[in-house]
């Protein structure tokens, strides 16, 4: 099974609308994934235009099951608002019974703040709904904002989840086998035995961190395994743990 994660595409100003429009031929084209999963910053402002641009850049997608959830961006000037009027809602899951694999997302954005929260209730969630897919062999969960600082990014422990500790002990809990966030700008691979974390870079914006071109993951699922590459836009395709193993700080 392969998944695509699209992140924060930042729809306004600092938006690239070329970039976008090769990400749509590379996937509709070359890569056809089961999924798409596009893990939030859609807007830039969280404006009405923005939100309309955005779902009409979506749909460009030939893909049957597409997951959106919102970032931070997204909730900002009553975006919070408009966001479930463009998209469906915050909390879903999504079972993929062929390959194995389910995935669940995570609401991490509040209206008008930087810093992302899950809470209490959504852990409980998570732990209940993840305990009904003992049998699966893949277990994935999407958020926005980060759930582990990403090094070489600047003062994340204000702009994450708030609650990270709780949240990553639900997931090894749950035994779930990989996190998906975008919301840094900076593609990274964490591994923490059993589980990965993943985090994808910007996809067609101007507001790069760390990696100055526009890039997305592609992940792909088969037997329990899963292998997560880097894939820059209208360029070359590299696994995400090569990306961190050449990583100098500056």
């Amino acid at each position: 099974m392969r998944f695509v994660q699209i992140s924060d595409l930042h729809i306004g100003g600092l938006f690239k609308q070329d970039a976008f429009n090769t990400i749509v031929e590379e996937v509709n084209n070359d890569l056809k994934p089961d999924a798409i999963i596009i893990s939030g910053d859609l807007t830039d402002d969280g404006l009405l235009f923005q939100f309309t641009q955005a779902r009409k850049e979506v749909s460009k997608f030939n893909c049957s099951n597409i997951i959106v959830f919102p970032g931070n961006h997204d909730y900002r000037h009553t975006g919070y608002l408009l966001f479930r009027k463009f998209f469906p809602g915050t909390r879903q899951v999504y079972e993929f019974t062929e390959s194995d694999a389910v995935v669940i997302t995570l609401a991490t954005a509040r209206p008008d703040r930087d810093e992302g929260e899950v809470g209490h209730r959504q852990n409980l969630w998570m732990e209940e709904t993840l305990d009904k897919y003992t049998c699966y062999k893949t277990k994935i969960v999407a958020m926005h904002h980060h759930l582990i600082a990403i090094p070489d990014t600047g003062y994340t422990n204000v702009v994450g989840i708030s609650d990270a500790g709780d949240t990553l002990r639900a997931c090894l809990k749950s035994e779930v086998n990989l996190v998906l966030c975008g919301h840094k700008h900076r593609p990274w691979l964490w591994n923490l035995g059993s589980l990965q974390i993943a985090y994808a870079g910007t996809a067609c914006s101007w507001r790069y961190r760390g990696v100055f071109e526009d890039t997305y993951n592609i992940i792909e699922v088969k037997d329990g395994k899963i292998d997560v590459d880097i894939k820059v836009v209208g360029g070359a395709r590299t696994p995400l743990s090569e990306v961190v193993k050449s990583y100098e700080p500056e």
